[in-house]
């Protein structure tokens, strides 16, 4: 065999070895520090996949082919368990000119996401655009957040806490919202006094309940989907 040759071939066997060695390496830290990849490699073990519109390839989950803007809660993406008190790590990225997905937590019905569940608003988030409570880092219809955080056309990532009736929402290494779930004592109002959604108050949401990734009929990019709980 030609010495070059078998260079070579040696060569893309090492890397190759480093590569699986370098994965193990990341799976055994993961599960040192208690955390659990909801994906791994082409598959999502921490999710139940039944909706032909997400697809797992190589660690990226992929919502594709609708671009109708429309949400169809169907198509929800869910976890297999129901989490309560956790830390979430979650990687989005979107489409510069229209996006719009989120990441919903501790939902008590998975048919009726909207009034059972908090959401974590995923989209974009122009540098011109005024924040509000349905800006990305926010708490939909809850809280608007501190800051833009967001990062056009770059993978955003998001820390998601939640213990007791406490929520802290980070992105990209900023506290954008911070929530006390005891404070909404009123149904459809917000603390402040401005209207929301919820048909019940938030000081009476389960404090347990299921992660979803939403289907709102434009493509989304999750990655690095690892959660710990803390319960």
């Amino acid at each position: 065999m030609n010495t070059r040759l078998s260079d070579m071939q040696n060569g893309s066997v090492l890397v190759k070895t480093l590569a699986a060695a370098a994965g193990l390496v990341a799976l055994c830290l993961a599960a040192q520090d208690g955390f659990t990849a909801l994906l791994e490699g082409n598959s999502a073990p921490g999710f139940e996949m039944g909706s032909p519109n997400w697809v797992v390839e190589d660690g990226v989950l992929a919502l594709k082919d609708r671009t109708d803007g429309k949400m169809i809660n169907a198509n929800y993406l869910w976890t297999r368990q129901q989490y309560g008190d956790f830390i979430l790590h979650i990687e989005f990225k979107v489409l510069p000119e229209r996006a719009n997905s989120g990441v919903f937590i501790r939902t008590a019905d998975r048919k009726d996401p909207v009034q059972t569940g908090i959401e974590i608003q995923v989209g974009n988030a122009p540098a011109d655009r005024p924040l509000g409570r349905g800006s990305v880092g926010g708490l939909y219809d809850l809280l608007a957040p501190r800051v833009n955080a967001y990062k056009p056309n770059e993978w955003n990532r998001y820390v998601i806490t939640c213990r007791g009736p406490r929520i802290l929402i980070e992105l990209n290494g900023q506290t954008t919202a911070e929530a006390n779930l005891d404070e909404w004592v009123e149904a459809r109002k917000n603390p402040d006094g401005s209207p929301n959604k919820f048909r019940t108050p938030l000081k009476d949401f389960a404090r347990r309940g299921y992660i979803g990734l939403q289907d709102h009929g434009s493509p989304v990019w999750y990655r690095n989907v690892r959660i710990k709980p803390l319960d």
